[in-house]
């Protein structure tokens, strides 16, 4: 019974995890939104070296856009020591000690477009507007997360050792 109520668990987590996804990527677009204008930046391997425009981040702010559930929306998939923080999901790997395994360009490169690393990953594309095929209303021609947000969170996951 205990093992049927956990796989129940996991089981809601994916489809509340897949709803999340689905819902920024859901409906072909039917009229064309102008797309908002990107930073530029270099993909050096794994890695984007130089912060998106210029921007410095800002750890508390970051921690605050991974946290939120309408923001980042990180611990959807995700796992960070958050006490209060429930319903934290299990399909990606654990934010706990990502500034000890990754550097800034590389968290950096995963935030921008986990799709340049790994093609098959359920990550969005956080800073990516183009070659989407189906994405919800709100998020046409523009990212899920802005340049400033995207240093931000660099620099909150660079803080987790």
């Amino acid at each position: 019974m205990l093992r049927r109520r956990l796989h129940g668990a996991h089981t809601w987590v994916l489809f509340l995890a897949l709803s999340v996804i689905a819902a920024t990527i859901s409906a072909p677009a039917s009229t064309p939104v102008r797309a908002e204008v990107l930073a530029t930046y270099r993909v050096s391997g794994d890695r984007i070296v130089e912060p998106l425009g210029g921007a410095v981040g800002d750890a508390a702010r970051g921690r605050r856009a991974v946290l939120n559930r309408e923001t980042g929306n990180c611990l959807i998939c995700h796992q960070l020591r958050e006490p209060n923080e429930t319903f934290q999901g299990t399909l990606a790997p654990s934010l706990d000690g990502a500034g000890s395994r990754l550097d800034a360009g590389q968290l950096r490169l995963r935030l921008v477009d986990q799709t340049l690393i790994s093609p098959a990953t359920l990550m969005p594309p956080y800073y990516r507007v183009d070659g989407l095929t189906r994405v919800g209303a709100r998020f046409r021609g523009k990212p899920v997360l802005g340049a400033q947000d995207i240093e931000d969170v660099v620099a909150y996951l660079s803080t987790l050792k």
